[in-house]
């Protein structure tokens, strides 16, 4: 592979270096003028489409409308919730002027939007039928943060959708936050083919001002975890303080309950990251922009007819419902267009040549493995096509999967949390007794922290069990009594 097209460092010794390559050079993002934000280009674009068309689909399917709301916030709307003020403060992006006019109010630059949506909220609320009332907006955000950045990972602007409900009871309000949570899990695995883990994120991590946060966490291959989606319930504590009322059955005005929850294209970067190896991305079929690319080989005697067999293959690949990319290009050789693909993770290549036309037949190699088969006949390649991508999005799946397993590790003490984060990768299971100085301890000498308190069922229950995997015995890191288990990780 050239040099201008090629990853040029080993994924596993210089894992920051090799994914700004895989960003930049599969044609996924680039920097922008503003440091800490990013240019997602169309190819990048297609992906978080991709993403955004499958979770769209479902939360319309149960009952969420898309709205939009505006990017600028009053600074009044913010204070109006303290904890919202506190938790985003660092992060916030002030407007102080409109041209070369001073605002009377600062405007914050949208790093959440609880603020703006509730006071909506309550002017379309007024009774029990009006509930539950289930929004979501597909925007911009901005987080000024100070912190390392990185394409896609960690930005100061990113693209995201949040929702926000507001319901009667408080059961409505954890049954919205679960629902949600589910399908986030259905979306990164089914979608994205990431395995994860879900469960709830410590009380000191929670949303700030929520009743409680959950997160589904998915694992990298050098080691460190991403959170790649949260859903929170609010209780009733924006409600309270933006007055989100309603008159129930019997007349009387009782106080809503609500839910928000947020992905965000930080799954692109757990995607690049899962799956990428040395020679580039490596996309599962569902979510691939090209999931076949058609390559043909020629000489000039029989260009023509060479182009015509392989825009039957295209033809034939598309009648199935396969999103195909004719890569028919004069002006490149077959080995640059092979690199290429490659490094941009089309799922299968299907390369057509004389040998292949006078046969009636094509060569594929897959992406996820490297097997490449000769001579297959036409006509059953078409056929078995779909399933062949079902095989190669499967396949992705459970080889992160078995990584999962083998990456989670208990401790029973301080010194072997330490020691064993240290020494291996992935996640470190251990008994917690819910203090916040007992993981400051653990994020002080080796700069890891508690991910994930993980639900008693995590791997694709029916119904997601929302409660702590329950206990007995000593914290590892204090010796008193332990209140659930935790999941020590270093992370993005």
């Amino acid at each position: 592979m050239s040099q201008e097209l090629g990853i040029t460092v080993d994924k596993h010794q210089d894992t920051s270096e090799w994914y700004t390559q895989v960003v930049k050079k599969a044609g996924l993002a680039d920097y922008a003028p503003v440091k800490g934000c990013m240019i997602i280009k169309p190819y990048g674009m297609k992906i978080w489409q991709s993403i955004k068309g499958e979770f769209n689909s479902k939360i319309t399917e149960t009952g969420v409308d898309n709205a939009y709301f505006p990017l600028f916030i009053p600074e009044s709307y913010l204070e109006k919730e303290e904890d919202i003020v506190e938790g985003f403060d660092p992060e916030v992006a002030w407007v102080t002027h409109g041209g070369e006019q001073e605002l009377e109010q600062r405007l914050a630059v949208r790093p959440t939007s609880e603020s703006i949506i509730a006071p909506y909220m309550a002017d379309e609320v007024r009774s029990h039928r009006d509930l539950p009332l289930r929004l979501n907006q597909w925007a911009n955000v901005v987080r000024w943060e100070a912190t390392d950045t990185r394409p896609f990972l960690r930005t100061r602007e990113f693209l995201w959708q949040e929702g926000h409900t507001a319901h009667k009871t408080e059961e409505n309000a954890d049954e919205e936050t679960m629902l949600r949570l589910e399908q986030y899990q259905e979306v990164i695995e089914d979608h994205l083919a990431i395995p994860s883990i879900l469960g709830y994120k410590p009380e000191h991590d929670k949303f700030p001002g929520a009743k409680y946060t959950t997160t589904i966490e998915t694992l990298m291959p050098d080691g460190k975890s991403i959170q790649s989606g949260t859903s929170h319930q609010l209780g009733q504590h924006f409600a309270e303080a933006f007055e989100i009322e309603f008159e129930d059955e019997d007349s009387e005005t009782q106080t809503a309950w609500t839910t928000s929850w947020g992905l965000s294209t930080r799954t692109i970067g757990a995607l690049i990251m899962a799956h990428g190896d040395d020679d580039g991305l490596r996309l599962p079929p569902s979510v691939a922009p090209h999931q076949a690319v058609v390559v043909p080989i020629f000489q000039e005697d029989n260009q023509k007819e060479v182009m015509n067999y392989a825009e039957e293959v295209v033809d034939d690949l598309e009648s199935q419902g396969l999103r195909v990319k004719f890569d028919h290009r004069d002006h490149r050789t077959p080995g640059y267009k092979f690199n290429e693909w490659e490094l941009k993770g089309v799922p299968l290549r299907v390369e057509v040549g004389p040998n292949e036309m006078d046969e009636d037949a094509v060569t594929t190699v897959r992406r996820d493995n490297g097997d490449k088969e000769m001579g297959l006949d036409r006509k059953e390649f078409i056929e078995e096509a779909e399933d062949t991508l079902k095989d190669i999005q499967a396949s992705m799946y459970n080889e992160l999967e078995e990584y999962l397993e083998e990456n989670i590790r208990e401790a029973s003490s301080k010194n072997e949390i330490l020691s064993t984060i240290g020494q291996n990768r992935g996640y470190v299971k251990t008994k917690w007794c819910g203090d916040e100085a007992c993981e400051e301890e653990i994020k002080d000498q080796i700069s890891a922290e508690i991910v994930v308190l993980p639900f008693r069922e995590y791997s694709k229950p029916e119904t997601i069990q929302a409660s702590e995997e329950e206990i007995e015995g000593e914290c590892a890191i204090c010796g008193e009594n332990a209140e659930r288990w935790a999941y020590f990780a270093k992370n993005y």
